[in-house]
């Protein structure tokens, strides 16, 4: 089964506050963002990367996506 994307990722208000978050350098480990309902489609679209240490961290693209948001 594969997954669907859509042409276009437009982000929600919560999930754009969770990459403004990681780019402010707020630590959000995978455990805590299940537990916080964070956006699985942010690590689908890689706007969002999983750590080794399952931290999740911020990609270009999220960077991106937020500087996007703010103009």
């Amino acid at each position: 089964m594969t997954t669907y994307h859509a042409p276009h990722f437009d982000p929600t208000v919560d999930e754009i506050e969770t990459l403004k978050q990681l780019e402010m350098g707020e630590t959000i480990t995978l455990p805590h963002g299940l537990k916080d309902h964070v956006s699985a489609r942010l690590l689908e679209w890689g706007f969002i990367a999983k750590g080794t240490s399952g931290d999740l961290t911020i990609t270009p693209s999220g960077r991106q996506l937020i500087r996007r948001q703010d103009n």
